[in-house]
């Protein structure tokens, strides 16, 4: 049976001070859809609808945020919410999803997506990921990763290279094998990437038997697989969140990338296909990873200054700076300033250069932990 498991569980510091402990990015109500303004995690649900039944999906999150999803998502039960005692990374998140997923359906394949994209057509991605659940279902043995088609030289993504169609093809030339990951390039490797046309930005969503990668959990990270295994096990018994919460928070921190997909793709190449197949199916997609401030304006109209300005009052005489302001009753005004982020709410007023927004995180490092 098919499923779909999301991951929220980012802490989003590189868009504080609206992304906050109790409310992390994907939780914040601040993408314009129509006369509302919804939050990421919202849209990544519903992108599901007509690809997975709203029973068969899953969303792995903090415990901590379990009821503001619940709110936030319509018909969103405690059952598929996996509430991770404490982040461990998306290696865990996969591996706890793949647990609960195989101790209740041996047979279940389970799509993995992200809370922080921006997707469209999404008619295009419905069609895509069930490229993946077809591929998967005719090969169990499949990892499907997919790649979203760039249109720049980013260095803020992870790349994945293609290799050889897969044999006999019925996907219209969208599907391959993968030659190998590369982690975030310099731009001078990520202009020769992109130049040569075999690689795409690592979407970090997946398509897999949850039979399937616990097994390569269990030959590429053990250590990782023998708590999964005893969370999945105890997952149907009145002793489930005892387990959970003595051995979530012990496993080792690590992304599904380097603990299994990097591996696999090594293997597959030494063993010529006998082993797991680490494939790629291409989206040539609009893709915004909405992930800093610089990329949350690309959601904004720009005027023709380029001021981009989200929320309550704002008078600017400038140019090309964004502003969002969370707070109805307060005026954010700016005079003789350009290229600057300005972002004011209730609690916390940050203002720092467009090009730097990338220190946002090491700022955020050193707040104190009641104003993060």
């Amino acid at each position: 049976m098919r499923y779909a498991m999301i991951m929220a569980g980012g802490a989003g510091t590189r868009l504080w001070p609206m992304s906050r402990a109790g409310q992390p990015k994907q939780l914040v109500p601040f993408i314009a859809r129509g006369d509302e303004r919804v939050s990421l995690l919202r849209i990544a649900a519903d992108r599901l609808e007509g690809l997975v039944p709203t029973s068969q999906r899953l969303i792995c999150t903090g415990e901590v945020h379990r009821e503001a999803i619940k709110a936030g998502i319509p018909g969103c039960t405690d059952e598929q919410i996996l509430g991770e005692p404490e982040g461990r990374d998306t290696a865990n998140a996969v591996g706890f999803a793949a647990a609960v997923l195989h101790a209740q359906d041996p047979d279940a394949i389970f799509a993995v997506l992200t809370a922080d994209h921006l997707i469209t057509p999404e008619d295009e991605f419905r069609k895509l990921i069930a490229m993946g659940f077809d591929l998967v279902e005719k090969d169990p043995n499949r990892l499907v990763t997919f790649s979203i088609k760039p249109t720049y030289a980013a260095t803020g993504f992870g790349y994945v290279e293609r290799s050889t169609p897969i044999a006999g093809d019925t996907f219209g030339g969208l599907a391959y094998s993968v030659e190998r990951f590369v982690e975030k390039p310099s731009l001078e490797r990520a202009q020769a990437y992109v130049e040569s046309g075999a690689f795409g930005w690592n979407s970090g969503m997946f398509v897999w038997k949850a039979a399937t990668i616990l097994d390569c959990l269990r030959r590429y990270k053990p250590e990782s697989y023998a708590g999964l295994k005893r969370i999945g096990d105890a997952w149907l018994t009145p002793q489930r969140e005892e387990v959970l919460r003595e051995v979530y928070p012990a496993l080792p921190k690590i992304s599904i990338d380097y603990a299994v997909m990097e591996p696999a793709s090594r293997e597959q190449k030494r063993a010529k296909g006998e082993s797991v197949k680490v494939c790629t199916v291409i989206m040539d997609l609009s893709w915004l990873d909405v992930g800093s401030w610089p990329s949350y304006g690309e959601t904004l109209e720009a005027d023709v200054q380029g001021n981009r300005v989200s929320g309550g009052a704002v008078i600017h005489k400038g140019a090309k700076n964004l502003v969002v302001n969370d707070e109805a009753e307060h005026l954010v005004a700016l005079v003789g300033c350009e290229d600057l982020i300005v972002i004011h709410t209730p609690r916390a007023t940050l203002v720092m250069p467009a090009d730097k927004a990338q220190e946002l995180k090491a700022l955020h490092a050193d707040l104190p932990p009641e104003l993060r």
